[in-house]
């Protein structure tokens, strides 16, 4: 799929970073394939933050792809990283699981119940069929295999002969205290600060300690497989390492050139990464890119290993509004397979596409959703027109599909909060659903449900997943005797105008205008006036009347919605006609 040639002054910022990646490729390596990169931890659900560390490469890989460059966009999984607490709220998952801490996650068992072989696997599968709906293109990297296989034996070699070098990087920031973060005028994200805590960058090991010198490499014990473990000793000539385990009281001496139980220490083993892999371009969050964490350190540490530090734009954290009590039980923040039950992969991909990556956003559970379809859909009538400015252009291209073409869509895209209302009025009834949206515009009606689908799913799935059960609109049986006889001379008069109009108005748009309609013709004015601040007052009255005669609530779905999905004949009777 093109996207539209840009200036430099309305390039987007995906772009502006291909421009950079492209040309930085050319001075490393002329003619050789484009490598960007993520790092993924599956050590528990992998959240909508840890989304824009695949997002924002993949964005940038996919542009460079369409200028037909060949890119590896490379996902390395980081399953060889030890397990460090029991997250709160996984189904399967108890305080047992508290006896594993300190294992590489693939020597974890899965929650009780997965189908998958391990802690790893289990969590990896989740994002995995995420990445695919989304349109991602990667090459899939486990860092257990590459460990354990001894595809990384020459860099651990080469690492435990330099440790004198890196111990010297890592010296200059070990005594320096962390910068103070400013305050903020903003209250407090709960959900950034899991997103943070859940990095593991608080946690980072650069592998000092330890009478025998600093080593930056940590075996997992042979007996009970935890990586608290001590090297007490190192021959560079031989390679025999001798460590001891602090957990079992268990120890042994190992040749590392044929020892794959172990790893390199974080702020040691992404630099090699980047080496290894020739990573031209791989971002970080904020908590890895601020001043001594591992991103700045390892920038110093990959020329030991013969590389260059990646371009790498630091990401803001994306927050999240309206968290059901579901999701947030979970003990974290939702998932893309969360954001991907209750909205089509081209708007979430839209989502990262339009906000540089240090720019936050939100993306919503709750009502703003409505909201943010309703942004999108005039977007696309813009793009469509030829009004859209070239930015907005190239956002919207690149959330509707990548190089390979486009995502799969709803056919027939109608209005989102259009299509909840339905689904929260009939209850998950479709052949009410298909009536009432078929009657929406009765000069094109619906001929199936799946015209409307996924995007009728993904409304549905809101409904019933996001929407508490005060709020679900329930028509009423009967019709509220009380209040009809309690409504004035003005009101009822208005009642029997709705009510003759509804036979010659039966349609969405017919009944929007009847509505509103109303309070203008009982004031004398034409139904196509422009309402004064007094009219306004009415029209809230009248609309407040019709919600407690139709669900015995001041608000609710839209009227003509509403109407519709009532029917005519019911109408009828719930407003005493």
């Amino acid at each position: 799929m093109p996207i539209v040639a840009q200036s430099t002054e309305t390039a987007d910022w995906v772009s502006r970073f291909a421009d950079d990646v492209i040309a930085e490729s050319e001075r490393r390596a002329p003619g050789k394939t484009v490598v960007v990169a993520s790092g993924l931890s599956p050590s528990g659900p992998i959240h909508l933050g840890n989304l824009r560390e695949v997002m924002t490469p993949h964005l940038v890989a996919d542009e460079i792809r369409r200028r037909g460059h060949e890119v590896r966009h490379l996902i390395s999984w980081d399953d060889y990283d030890r397990y460090r607490k029991v997250p709160a709220g996984v189904p399967g998952v108890d305080e047992s699981w508290a006896e594993h801490i300190g294992k590489p996650l693939t020597s974890v068992p899965a929650p009780a119940g997965s189908p998958h072989a391990n802690w790893a696997e289990h969590f990896k599968a989740a994002m995995s069929e995420s990445l695919t709906a989304l349109g991602v293109e990667y090459d899939g990297i486990s860092q257990t295999a590459q460990y354990t296989s001894g595809v990384y034996r020459e860099q651990v070699l080469h690492a435990m002969r330099h440790r004198r070098d890196i111990d010297a990087v890592l010296d200059q920031y070990r005594t320096r205290k962390p910068a103070q973060a400013k305050k903020s005028q903003k209250p407090v994200d709960e959900a950034e600060l899991e997103a943070a805590e859940g990095s593991g960058a608080a946690a980072e090991d650069d592998g000092s300690g330890g009478g025998a010198g600093y080593f930056p490499y940590k075996p997992y014990c042979g007996r009970c497989e935890k990586d608290l473990t001590t090297v007490t000793a190192y021959d560079d000539d031989t390679t025999e390492l001798t460590y001891v385990c602090t957990a079992c009281g268990y120890g042994e001496t190992v040749r590392l050139d044929e020892f794959d139980r172990g790893k390199l220490v974080w702020k040691v083993d992404w630099p090699m990464r980047w080496a290894f892999e020739g990573v031209v371009f791989e971002p970080s969050g904020v908590d890895h890119s601020s001043p001594g964490s591992s991103f700045q350190v390892g920038g110093q540490i990959v020329g030991i290993f013969g590389g260059e530090q990646p371009i790498g734009p630091m990401y803001a954290f994306v927050g999240i509004s309206g968290m059901a009590k579901m999701s947030s039980s979970k003990g974290g923040v939702p998932t893309p397979a969360d954001a991907l039950q209750i909205m089509e992969p081209q708007l979430l991909r839209w989502l990262y596409a339009r906000r540089r990556p240090n720019q936050s956003f939100k993306i919503a559970f709750d009502q703003e959703i409505q909201r943010l379809y309703d942004e999108w859909d005039k977007l696309g009538a813009k793009v469509a027109d030829g009004s859209a400015l070239p930015g907005d252009t190239a956002a919207h291209a690149r959330a509707v599909g990548t190089a390979a073409g486009e995502l799969p869509r709803t056919p027939r895209p109608l209005p989102y909060r259009t299509l909840a209302s339905v689904a929260d009025i009939t209850g998950g009834h479709e052949d009410q659903a298909l009536r009432i949206l078929s009657e929406l515009d009765p000069q094109h009606p619906l001929a199936s449900l799946d015209e409307v689908r996924p995007r009728f799913d993904k409304a549905t799935a809101w409904i019933n997943t996001q929407v508490p059960a005060e709020q679900r609109t329930l028509v009423r049986d009967e019709p509220d005797a009380e209040l009809l006889g309690s409504v004035g001379e003005q009101g009822r008069a208005s009642l029997r105008l709705l009510v003759d109009g509804l036979d010659a108005n039966w349609s969405l748009d017919g009944l929007t205008s009847l509505v509103y309609g109303v309070p203008k013709r009982q004031a004398g004015f034409a139904e196509d006036a422009k309402p004064t601040p007094e009219m306004k007052a009415a029209q809230r009255e009248f609309f407040a009347l019709l919600y407690r005669l139709l669900v015995s609530r001041d608000t609710g779905p839209r009227l003509p919605t509403l109407l519709l999905a009532v029917g005519a004949d019911r109408v009828r009777k719930l407003l005493g006609a």
